[in-house]
């Protein structure tokens, strides 16, 4: 992760981050800084095109945006995943994160489903995007159905009861069954699972790994958002296998700058904005020890 002296933007990979909808443009812009403050080379926000304005507004100004078709619910048509794929080949993009705050129609869904089936990339998929196969998976086996053939490169983020709705199975025995139940999903749908929560659990079905970082004030609404930015804009600062370096550098950095910013904002007061911000102090410290 340290920097080569002769190194430029596009050295550190052009982060797309597919997020908000009406009423959830704050999810969008989360992901967006957590991208930023983790250091990618680029970062472009595609929000609905009549949130656009808005989520402007709240973003960090380093980050572009992009208007993408939206339907009268203020959600992504279908139709958006045309445009998400001539902007991918345009501008290079190298990893995208897809479904914090989109909400869920059959817009969404097919676009989703449509962009992780082409788009011959890393994608993390978080939130919304989570659930829109949850109705996909009829029977409790760890293969998902709407993951096969597909071209992204996936990274999922689920808590306990995305992972359970997945699954078919209750948010409890996932917790139950925290290990060997990521393990089992990363396995046989050729993904990286990063099973959010207490010691929050990454794996490759091959090898598994359990957190050290974060505290109970980070249980709060937005900071997976965070997290989903900061992984897809690791991919292209670590070494390979990417999605795996990239989702462990993600989780702990995230969980040490909540640790960070905790002891000046108390856990009680712990915002994910305030994640966001610590990060560069949270990287700082990585690279000192």
């Amino acid at each position: 992760m340290p920097r080569k002296k002769n190194s430029h933007k596009g050295s550190y990979g052009h982060v797309l981050v597919l997020a908000g909808s009406r009423g959830m443009t704050g999810a969008s812009v989360l992901s967006c800084n957590g991208a930023l403050r983790s250091g990618a080379g680029l970062v472009t926000l595609g929000v609905p095109e009549r949130q656009q304005s808005i989520a402007a507004k709240r973003v960090r100004p380093e980050a572009m945006t992009l208007a993408l078709p939206e339907n009268k619910r203020g959600t992504f048509r279908r139709s958006a995943a045309g445009k998400v794929f001539d902007f991918v080949k345009k501008r290079k993009i190298t990893s995208t994160v897809l479904g914090p705050g989109i909400g869920i129609n059959s817009d969404t869904e097919a676009f989703v489903k449509n962009i992780i089936r082409n788009l011959n990339l890393a994608v993390v998929l978080d939130a919304d995007a989570l659930n829109v196969f949850s109705k996909a998976s009829g029977s409790k086996k760890p293969e998902i159905k709407g993951f096969r053939n597909i071209k992204s490169e996936l990274i999922i983020t689920p808590h306990p009861g995305e992972l359970g709705r997945l699954l078919n199975i209750s948010a409890g025995k996932v917790q139950n069954n925290r290990m060997e139940i990521a393990r089992d999903v990363a396995a046989k749908n050729s993904l990286v699972c990063v099973l959010k929560g207490y010691k929050t659990v990454v794996t490759d079905g091959k090898r598994v790994f359990v957190n050290t970082t974060g505290n109970p004030g980070m249980s709060t609404g937005g900071c997976g958002d965070v997290l989903s930015g900061m992984i897809a804009s690791l991919y292209m600062q670590v070494k390979e296998p990417r999605a795996l370096n990239a989702a462990l550098a993600g989780v702990y950095i995230h969980g040490l700058a909540g640790d960070i910013a905790a002891k000046t904002v108390t856990e009680q007061g712990l915002l994910a904005g305030d994640i966001a911000e610590y990060i560069p102090k949270a990287l700082k410290r990585v690279f000192n020890e």
